[in-house]
């Protein structure tokens, strides 16, 4: 059964206003604008619940090929997201190389919700890819998450736990970046649409700094696109596009 049966819009539309709101960081009603000079007429309302649908799902479909640590030096830390005018803390990994591990929002700041985080970033890694060194800020919190993880055997007992700030800089940007794409939404109302935007946020950003690469057959703009839509069934599959991209790429070399 189709992902978007029932919806006004073919599913290409679906996705197109989804993918713009989680990579741009426009307001809806601004994306509503844009969409109505693509001659795409819907509601700011609508593509906000096509977000609150659609990129939950994103992010899911396509975690097995953005979510890939390319190093073992991991860099952990929080931000704040304003929820219904109180602080929510959005806690973030990423590896030496700017690569986003995972991500988890909190309405709390303390050793269950470090261990929860944590925990989830550990969860459905090999071994070989789990972190050799955790670099965090000085909260004491990820030390004692860090430890109980060990007993439970769910973290490598042989990880470097290490407080070094200035190795933080790398992901400290990367919540510059992030807070780029969340600025328009000016707060959102519950912690549930808040993390299911924030979702799309995060995959969109991940996609955008390269990961899933590999996946991205043309290695454009429009190969990012085609990503998003071949999980959702959405036009051809992998191996046809493969086929034709290098078929096009023949046929420019001979030209």
């Amino acid at each position: 059964m189709s992902d978007f049966k029932g919806r006004h819009f073919e599913g290409e539309v679906v996705l197109w206003a989804v993918r713009w709101y989680c990579r741009y960081g426009v307001s809806y009603r601004d994306l509503e604008q844009m969409m109505g000079e693509r001659g795409v007429s819907v509601d700011h309302s609508t593509i906000y619940r096509w977000v609150q649908k659609y990129a939950p799902e994103i992010e899911k479909r396509l975690r097995w090929q953005w979510r890939g640590p390319r190093s073992t030096s991991w860099r952990i830390d929080e931000t704040y997201v304003k929820v219904r005018g109180q602080w929510a803390y959005l806690y973030r990994a990423v590896d030496k190389h700017g690569n986003t591990i995972d991500f988890y929002l909190s309405p709390t700041r303390n050793t269950a919700a470090a261990k929860r985080f944590l925990g989830k970033a550990l969860s459905g890694l090999k071994d070989w890819e789990k972190p050799r060194v955790i670099n965090t800020d000085k909260a004491p919190t990820y030390a004692a998450a860090l430890t109980e993880l060990k007993k439970e055997g769910r973290c490598p007992e042989e990880t470097l736990h290490r407080q070094v700030k200035y190795l933080n800089n790398i992901i400290e940007s990367d919540h510059g970046k992030l807070k780029q794409l969340i600025r328009p939404v000016r707060g959102f109302k519950t912690l549930k649409t808040a993390y299911a935007t924030i979702k799309g946020f995060e995959v969109m950003h991940a996609l955008r700094k390269g990961q899933a690469s590999a996946f991205n057959i043309t290695r454009d703009m429009r190969g990012e696109a085609r990503i998003v839509e071949r999980a959702f069934g959405l036009g051809a599959s992998v191996l046809a596009e493969t086929v034709q991209f290098h078929s096009e790429q023949i046929e420019l070399e001979s030209a």
